[in-house]
């Protein structure tokens, strides 16, 4: 693992604590603690996922850094298919933000990030199909969560190599998780929840 993803791990210990709770997957839910809302969301993850990775690929001149990307896009592509559901519509601001990114450097630390904060999210997913006695939905997820750990091997690997910047990519990082958190804080708050007492 790189020492930027141990950075990102050690200096956002309990935003990403927070947003692997229970809590953060009832946010991205909308309270709609069921399957069906579970997939939904995991579709629209992994719709904005493969749009954003695209548009990378194509507009990246680092060859390496562009065929990372073109996978990463496959892969949530697959996982749009996995899910089998509708996207619920929504889209997770994170995806703003990365849109925001115009360097390899900046690129690569986000997408690592990313791929960090949807781990999160997805472990929460196989829980809650292990819990609702759906064990092959469960093992669906099972298939994202690896994916997810794959990923960021082969980021971490990435920013290793192709990241000439280290403040960039540290930045670009930062980013992305301080945006999933303050979604997460945002939506649960518009629900009457506390999230700041969830851990």
């Amino acid at each position: 693992m790189t020492e930027l993803l141990d950075t990102l791990r050690d200096d956002h210990e309990t935003p990403l604590s927070r947003l692997g709770s229970s809590k953060a997957l009832y946010a991205v839910t909308g309270g709609e603690m069921d399957g069906d809302a579970v997939r939904a969301a995991a579709a629209a993850e992994a719709a904005a996922a493969a749009d954003l990775f695209d548009w990378w690929a194509d507009d990246e001149p680092n060859d390496e850094a562009a065929a990372l990307f073109s996978d990463l896009a496959d892969t949530a592509r697959d996982h749009a298919d996995t899910v089998d559901a509708e996207p619920d519509g929504s889209k997770p601001n994170v995806y703003d933000v990365l849109a925001e990114f115009e360097t390899t450097d900046g690129r690569l630390g986000g997408a690592l990030a990313r791929a960090l904060v949807s781990l999160k999210t997805v472990e929460q997913m196989v829980g809650f199909f292990v819990g609702d006695a759906d064990p092959m939905a469960a093992n669906d997820f099972r298939t994202l969560k690896s994916d997810l750990n794959d990923q960021l091997d082969a980021l971490g690997a990435a920013v290793s190599d192709l990241v000439e910047d280290d403040a960039v990519a540290r930045e670009a990082a930062d980013a992305v998780v301080e945006a999933a958190y303050d979604e997460y804080v945002e939506t649960l708050e518009g629900m009457g929840v506390k999230p700041k007492n969830v851990c």
